[in-house]
């Protein structure tokens, strides 16, 4: 029997047509699952899965809160003469008439448990290294710091701390931090206004005694002469504040979970009410409430203030 002359060539018409069908086939799957205007399979992840929301680099609402800082988070001299008194202290304090950063956060309860205090009546930022590893060891997500005061509070203008050694110890603390909690928060309050502080403590007779046992003697001393050398010192002190705010700001800025108070505390007007009775120039109880809103403002505000 004499075989079909054209079976390869039959076989060959069919195995392409079949070949063409299938992929019009997948052609048309993958155009209705990805191209054109034609709407995805129902039920399908990119139709149903919502895109994520981006983890935001600041929490407004921390659940722990450590301080460290120089009398003023100690609340010295806010309640006795010469004495600390932690419990109106701005950052962590539990009295009510205070209010402090930490009771609003987490409730009064929360801040007793929550809440450790750090700061040390006579500290300077060379000190804080050392109380922002004790800190750190709390794990706490919010640290505080309030600090510089001292620094420039010196037995003269001449012993300030050199801006140069202000930055780096800061630069150490928040090293110091990031060890252990790399993603803990940072808030960091301007330091005050000290040459308002004495034009304001001036006005008191008994202030200006108190002041004559050392209290920052580089403002403070000889409180009513108003000579040339006198006004001097004074301006020097004042500028080193504010190159100390500078470098707050800075280095805080380069380090993205960290916060400046944008100079809130060192352009807020304390008044007589505002000031210790003790000594006319840490806050009072007054002083620490004030500082406690400035404080919760800037941590619980969507962005930095200033």
């Amino acid at each position: 029997m004499r075989k079909p002359r054209h079976r390869s060539t039959a076989v060959r018409a069919v195995i392409t047509t079949v070949t063409a069908v299938a992929l019009g086939a997948v052609g048309l799957t993958a155009c209705d699952g990805s191209g054109g205007n034609s709407p995805g399979p129902e039920g399908s992840v990119s139709a149903t899965k919502p895109s994520p929301k981006p983890t935001p680099t600041w929490d407004t609402s921390p659940r722990s809160v450590a301080a460290v800082g120089d009398s003023i988070t100690r609340g010295f001299d806010a309640c006795g003469v010469l004495s600390d008194c932690p419990e109106v202290s701005w950052a962590t304090g539990t009295d009510q008439d205070v209010d402090s950063l930490a009771v609003r956060l987490l409730g009064r309860s929360g801040a007793a448990k929550h809440s450790w205090n750090h700061a040390r009546t006579g500290a300077r930022m060379a000190d804080l290294p050392g109380q922002m590893a004790r800190a750190a060891a709390e794990r706490p997500e919010l640290v505080t710091v309030m600090a510089g005061a001292n620094d420039a509070c010196r037995s003269s203008a001449d012993a300030m701390t050199p801006v140069a050694a202000f930055r780096s110890d800061f630069t150490d603390a928040l090293r110091q931090l990031r060890r252990t909690v790399p993603k803990a928060q940072v808030y960091v309050m301007s330091v005050p206004d000290l040459k308002r502080l004495w034009s304001q403590g001036r006005q008191n007779p008994l202030g200006k005694q108190v002041w004559k046992l050392g209290i920052c003697s580089s403002m403070l001393a000889d409180p009513d002469a108003v000579d040339a050398a006198a006004t001097a010192r004074r301006e020097a002190v004042q500028q080193r504040v504010e190159e100390y705010n500078k470098v707050l700001k800075d280095v805080c800025a380069e380090d993205k979970r960290c916060r400046y108070d944008g100079g809130a505390v060192f352009g807020f007007r304390f008044g007589e009410r505002q000031l210790s009775h003790w000594d006319w120039f840490h806050p009072s109880v007054n002083g620490q409430a004030r500082l406690a809103e400035i404080a919760y403002r800037g941590v619980t505000a969507e962005k930095p203030l200033g």
